[in-house]
């Protein structure tokens, strides 16, 4: 194990080589890029054996790396924003065939206007994909995820692609240090890539075929129970994770401050490490506040937030996505959660981060200090006397 000072595309870039993919299908775009890049100079310098294919389009990235699972390679690419919407014909192709492709994405607003900077929604529009997706906190947790991603599309109870989220930026950008694992470590989490969802000449079989009403309903059942496997999994793979690397994580979402709150703030992404500075500044005040934070939103973790939010007075979420004439996404999901698990408490709505915009420390303070008058609202941080009373 070796410290290092790298931003977050880079520390996932030490975790992808860490992985060994076979075939790595890379096509540019801003804030990925630096991802694919480092990954060339792994390959040319001799420190990952990997085909290096530079395609020309991210629609191209996907299909070359279906190509590569459909042969029983370990396959890795990455995009962004604009470029996973032009991928977005094919991620329903990787699912339903079953290829544990892991792909990072930079998490970036969607034109228009054009924008650089992120925000959620770009991942967040592809939820019904059939994909695991995750966002990670930190660079630290975007290296483990590399790691952690392949282990579990791969388990033959799963053999689902994996999108692991990264905030474009904000955490792809910035530089912290790291704990970057021996390869030694990394081969004794991770064995190879062994699957008999592959072409073979010694036992031909049909893959990426048609399905008729008849048969089509079965499939896409499968598909499902194979996403909600996903959780035993994730937690087979972090007990083994902790043993060999000493970081403890703790499945579907990560609680803190919880225990004995009266106002929980949920959300996701980096931002969350904020809003952690901002739970112990006001608990040294004496106030019962806390966080939950989704690690993973597919599968989607209903059980563990009705856990979560089961004593508490009021929760407000707070995410950098909106489904425009609605809500925000996971807002809809939480109260989905709420509701299946028979609890009514007031729930609100605060979307903020579209386009880069910075959330501030006050924001969040306020956040919480409205959450005390139990209501239920939908509002847009940043922007005053923007709200939607229900």
């Amino acid at each position: 194990m070796a410290k290092k000072f790298l931003s977050g595309n880079d520390a996932f870039a030490e975790g992808i080589r860490l992985a060994k993919p076979q075939v790595i299908s890379a096509y540019p775009i801003t804030p990925q890029t630096i991802v694919v890049e480092r990954l060339s100079e792994m390959v040319e310098q001799g420190l990952l054996p990997a085909e290096f294919i530079h395609v020309e389009s991210e629609h191209s990235a996907l299909s070359c790396a279906m190509g590569a699972c459909a042969v029983g390679a370990r396959a890795f690419t990455a995009t962004s924003s604009q470029g996973l919407l032009y991928m977005a014909e094919c991620l329903p192709y990787a699912a339903g065939g079953r290829f544990p492709i892991v792909m990072m994405n930079a998490n970036r607003s969607t034109a228009l206007p054009w924008n650089i900077y992120g925000d959620q929604r770009d991942s967040i529009s592809q939820l019904d994909c059939g994909w695991i997706q995750s966002y990670a906190e930190n660079a630290q947790e975007a290296l483990d995820f590399a790691l952690m991603s392949y282990y579990i599309a791969e388990h033959k109870e799963v053999s689902t692609p994996f999108m692991v989220n990264l905030d474009g930026f904000v955490l792809t950008h910035t530089y912290e240090v790291v704990e970057v694992p021996s390869e030694e470590q990394a081969n004794a989490f991770l064995p190879a890539y062994e699957t008999e969802n592959k072409l073979d000449l010694q036992h031909p079989r049909n893959l990426c075929f048609s399905a008729g009403p008849e048969h089509n309903l079965l499939f896409k059942y499968k598909e499902h129970q194979g996403l909600l496997k996903v959780q035993s999994v994730v937690q087979e793979a972090e007990e083994k994770f902790a043993r060999i690397f000493g970081r403890s994580y703790t499945g579907l979402t990560e609680s803190y401050c919880t225990e004995d709150a009266d106002y929980l703030l949920i959300t996701l992404g980096s931002i969350a490490g904020l809003v952690k500075e901002r739970v112990d500044r006001l608990r040294a005040r004496g106030e019962k506040v806390g966080l939950l934070r989704i690690r993973y939103l597919r599968p989607f973790p209903n059980a563990e937030i009705a856990e979560a939010v089961k004593r508490v007075k009021s929760i407000a979420v707070l995410e950098k996505d909106v489904s425009f004439g609605n809500e925000g996404t996971v807002y809809t999901n939480v109260n989905s959660a709420l509701q299946k698990a028979g609890i009514s408490i007031p729930s609100s709505n605060y979307i903020g981060g579209l386009g880069g915009k910075n959330i501030a420390a006050e924001e969040i303070d306020a956040i919480f200090d409205e959450l005390k008058q139990e209501r239920t609202k939908i509002c847009f941080v940043g922007l005053e006397n923007e709200t939607d009373d229900r």
